[in-house]
């Protein structure tokens, strides 16, 4: 997104036109020590941060190319202006694309507990997408991301009472999993969430609880050149759906609805976290004349644990040694609809899967604060997506080394 580098400039140069005071700070997200800088009065502070992961992907069978990447590499410049004005930045580069903003707000915080914000940044839908991707507990999120969108361009006003959070905002409109700077067709879409969270720990036993409902209503009209339509992918960042392309491909035609109910539970060192998503889209494929309202599913359902009893939550813990093993289930679902037709199909059987399932284990290691390393051991298996049947199994080894500050 352009707009991020003469932005973050203009904040810079503004701040550094007055004397400051340089500090340690403590940086958002796991308790890290960040840098910042700070007018004399702490009316105005520039806090910087940053978060690096290298990856490694190994494949059994070799069905796909064993490799190390940069999984992220961003900085987070996190500007307070006054009591009420607040602006975030986030460069970053992912799997050796270029850098790219990925997120740019600014909050305004409003009488009454609430807080107005505008910019590009994540909508309030998925509990494991609003997840910092700092804090995953499997190196790759589950197949429910895959259906609720990433980050979008909107507004939003959120605010909390007592129990209960919520947030309601207007958008660009993304494809599932995905994002965009700009609006793809005109047509806005809606995004709310709900979610309810015990803060008496005495009545639960010690527990926190939350469960909340998360939703998008819009309308997507596409066309052969933009299809409005994304692809899904495998644990291992594989496309293991995706719809027919070309002049006379699927298109997105008519209204889009997501649902996503979803859960956590922490009691002492454990952990549980669920969600469902189900996303129902209208598709076309003109040349053919077919219309239908697709609808497709994804679950999961992740289980926590630290051996070194640090409690659980849903932030990582700032500890020294901590050592977490975790296990995950999910799945993903495609409608029957989107194979049926022959060739004039929303989808190609012989290349999409109906459906896949997938089982993980691993382990979080934190020697130090800011520093984590994790080994997640995965397969995934699938029905259908290949001429001879079902696409191969997808057994797969990822490490992580994770540095944040």
């Amino acid at each position: 997104m352009k707009l991020g580098t003469p932005l973050l400039l203009a904040v810079l140069l503004a701040l550094l036109a007055s004397p400051v005071n340089i500090r340690t700070a403590a940086a958002q997200g796991s308790g890290n020590n960040g840098f910042a800088i700070r007018s004399p009065d702490g009316a105005y502070e520039l806090a910087i941060g940053g978060l690096a992961q290298v990856d490694g992907r190994f494949f059994a069978d070799g069905i796909a190319d064993d490799q190390f990447l940069v999984r992220r590499a961003r900085l987070t410049f996190d500007v307070k202006a006054g009591e009420r004005m607040s602006l975030r930045i986030r460069p970053e580069s992912s799997n050796g694309d270029d850098v790219r903003v990925v997120d740019v707000y600014v909050d305004t915080r409003l009488p009454g507990s609430l807080t107005l914000r505008a910019g590009k940044f994540k909508p309030p839908v998925g509990l494991e997408r609003l997840q910092s991707a700092s804090d995953l507990r499997l190196i790759e999120r589950s197949f429910v991301t895959e259906l609720v969108p990433s980050r979008d361009v909107g507004l939003q006003l959120s605010g909390e009472h007592e129990t209960l959070s919520w947030a309601f905002g207007v958008f660009n409109g993304v494809p599932d999993g995905r994002t965009e700077d700009i609006g793809d067709d005109g047509e806005p879409e809606a995004a709310a969430r709900l979610f309810f969270e015990s803060f008496d720990r005495s009545s639960t036993g010690g527990a926190v609880f939350g469960f909340g409902l998360g939703a998008t209503f819009g309308s997507r009209d596409g066309d052969a050149s933009d299809p409005l339509l994304a692809a899904y992918r495998s644990p291992g960042q594989e496309s293991i759906f995706s719809y027919r392309a070309g002049d006379d491909g699927t298109i997105a035609a008519g209204d889009r609805l997501r649902l996503s109910p979803q859960f956590y539970w922490f009691r002492g060192p454990l952990g549980l976290t669920g969600e469902w998503a189900r996303v129902s889209q209208g598709a076309s494929r003109p040349s053919g004349g077919r219309a239908a309202t697709l609808e497709h599913d994804a679950w999961q359902l992740t289980a926590e644990w630290f051996l070194t009893g640090e409690a659980s939550a849903y932030s990582d813990p700032d500890s020294r040694g901590a050592l977490q093993l975790v296990a995950r289930i999910s799945g993903l679902d495609l409608d029957n609809a989107s194979f049926e037709g022959g060739t004039d199909s929303f989808a190609d059987p012989l290349v999409s899967v109906t459906k896949a399932k997938s089982a993980a284990i691993g382990v979080n290691w934190f020697p130090l604060p800011g520093l984590k390393s994790s080994l997640v051991y995965q397969h995934t298996a699938f029905d259908g997506g290949a001429a001879a049947g079902d696409r191969p199994d997808e057994r797969l080894l990822l490490v992580r080394l994770q540095q944040e500050f």
